[in-house]
């Protein structure tokens, strides 16, 4: 009798063991899901005639209160763009392009003309050049790659307190007349290489790449 109770319980605690594998090895399973699907939940904006599906989490501000057109779209993406790799926050506004310029036209347009003599030191490949602050680019300079045909460009105004990181812009025209107003620390620019094909792969996710 005692051989044959050892053995029940035996098998008990084997099924038991067994079922608790099998649970976690589920809740893990759920949690690689959920951990590589973009935000979770979606909701559709319409921009411009095009519909984009767009994860909750993205929203800046929360997410909308219903499904539907939208004059502007603003999102908060988290990416590998610090320095050295580090993940920081990059805001990215969608909006008409007919309401922007985008950074590479101002470049020649304006901000060419508005260029103080001095050249700042910065991230390899990018050229930093003050702007004057006669037309209201008091404590700006614009970062761009003077070798290209269609340059790296963004804008950045230095903490009003002197501390801290500058706070950069970058307009860039996306398909569908969309444009992408982004904004983010000028530690990222240590990353510009990788910046526009890391956003460009984010929002391909949406459909407004």
């Amino acid at each position: 009798m005692g051989f044959t109770l050892a053995g029940i319980m035996l098998a008990i605690a084997m099924v038991g063991l067994s079922a608790a594998w099998g649970l976690g090895s589920l809740l893990q399973r759920q949690q690689t899901v959920v951990a590589s699907d973009d935000g979770g939940p979606r909701i559709s904006q319409t921009l411009l005639g095009k519909q984009l599906s767009i994860p909750v989490s993205w929203f800046r501000d929360g997410p909308p209160r219903a499904e539907g057109f939208a004059s502007g779209i603003d999102l908060k993406l988290t990416l590998p763009l610090g320095k050295k790799g580090a993940l920081t926050a990059i805001g990215v506004t969608l909006l008409p392009l007919s309401k922007v310029r985008p950074s590479i036209s101002l470049l020649d347009g304006v901000y060419l003309h508005e260029f103080m003599q001095e050249e700042l030191s910065g991230p390899p490949g990018l050229v930093g050049k003050p702007l004057t602050a006669t037309e209201g680019f008091e404590n700006e300079t614009v970062w761009y790659d003077a070798l290209s045909a269609t340059p790296f460009v963004a804008k950045c105004i230095a903490a009003p307190d002197g501390q801290g990181p500058a706070q950069c812009l970058r307009t860039v025209a996306l398909s569908g007349g969309i444009a992408a107003v982004y904004s983010f620390s000028a530690d990222v620019l240590d990353g510009w290489k990788d910046f526009d094909s890391q956003l460009s792969a984010r929002l391909d996710v949406i459909g407004a790449s």
